[in-house]
């Protein structure tokens, strides 16, 4: 259910409403920098009550705004500040009364400018984890959560990207990873083995294959992959486990848009194809929002609320798509999108019944027995 902005939404008046809005694997609590112009500051949103609500975190000083923010299952919310480029130090901000604790987690040195990311919430909401790109290999931080600050869990050959959680516990992460100049192939990193990597997607030989979304419970994966038309990536989707081919629905290609998927419906247990799928479908128009699940054949296209946090919203098991939005009249908002019901086929006149046949009675001992079971 994490989903994390990527551009910033609709701006009012004199109003900015930055980027950066991600949500916490249960979907209580989400984060984003708020404010306008260079005073930013943290805002934590409390979403799991009768009503959303927004607590800021400020302190002395604004924040950047490419500052990392990743908020966790207990209400705190992990702040990663670049300083001088290379270095980012983590902290852990709270509110206490009506003040903002801050709780000093240490530091990582990253290869270069831009190199260090954070990885979604992971879904024990405890652990936070951070990933700095080299020229040959990625290292994976575990930046809260351990005993002594940012510990480094493992290094995996290659340039990764992306980042999935495969199950419930936080072990096993999928990153799109690139061998020196081969394809993007999607890999497992399990974190309890030092973080090794088995191959996870490879459609064909040659074909970038990245994983986007991945549901535990159903076990339904969302990928992109060129497989089949190389050099124009198509959105489609498998079974994690499965020894069915990846299909590549139609209704999730357009023409003048993109569409990327940032939301799964949980809670649907064995039955990927139930799951609802929320897409963001950006344009010259601007964006909105995609409603689609495996087993139909159409896609829904529907408007979303003004000052949408384009990307990012959470399902309910029942089937509810929550989208929050930030306007200066209402700055902590959710919607509520349901998926429209499916038109009754219309009905189709019974064809006249055929001329019954005569049919000689076959003898048992004559009957063909193909893909009969034996008796008894």
């Amino acid at each position: 259910m994490t989903a994390c902005a990527i551009e910033a939404p609709a701006e009012d008046g004199d109003a900015v409403w930055p980027t950066g809005f991600t949500i916490t694997a249960n979907g209580a609590y989400a984060a984003r920098l708020a404010g306008s112009g260079e005073a930013l500051f943290v805002e934590r949103w409390t979403l799991d009550g009768p009503e959303p609500y927004a607590v800021p975190l400020p302190l002395a000083q604004p924040e950047e705004p490419g500052a990392l923010l990743l908020p966790l299952a207990d209400g705190r919310v992990l702040i990663g500040r670049a300083v001088d480029g290379l270095r980012h130090t983590f902290s852990l901000l709270y509110p206490t009364g009506p003040d903002t604790g801050e709780l000093l987690l240490g530091s990582v040195e990253a290869p270069a400018p831009g190199a260090l990311t954070l990885l979604p919430p992971s879904p024990d909401g405890i652990c936070a984890y951070a990933m700095c790109v080299g020229p040959d290999s990625t290292t994976l931080w575990l930046v809260a959560g351990g005993a002594f600050g940012p510990e480094r869990v493992a290094e995996i050959k290659g340039r990764c990207s992306g980042g999935v959680w495969l199950d419930r516990t936080g072990r096993i992460l999928a990153l799109d990873r690139q061998l020196d100049d081969g394809p993007v192939k999607a890999v497992a990193i399990d974190l309890e083995r030092g973080g090794e990597a088995t191959p996870l997607l490879q459609i064909t030989e040659d074909s970038h294959d990245r994983l986007l979304l991945a549901d535990p419970d159903s076990g339904l994966l969302l990928i992109r992959s060129d497989a089949p038309s190389p050099g124009h990536e198509r959105l489609g989707w498998g079974v994690l486990g499965s020894l069915l081919p990846v299909r590549f629905p139609e209704c999730l290609r357009l023409d003048d848009a993109a569409v990327t998927p940032f939301a799964v419906q949980p809670g649907q247990v064995l039955m990927p194809e139930s799951c609802g799928v929320a897409l963001r479908i950006d344009a010259a128009a601007g964006s909105w929002v995609g409603l689609w699940r495996p087993s139909s054949r159409r896609m829904h296209q529907l408007a979303a609320p003004f000052g949408w946090l384009a990307g990012t919203g959470l399902w309910t098991p029942s089937g509810v798509l929550r989208l929050p939005y930030a306007t200066p009249a209402a700055p902590c908002g959710l919607a509520d999108l349901e998926e429209p019901a499916e038109p009754e086929p219309e009905p189709v006149a019974p064809a006249a019944a055929p001329e019954p046949k005569v049919c000689r009675p076959v003898p048992l001992q004559e009957a063909p027995l193909t893909d009969r079971k034996q008796a008894g």
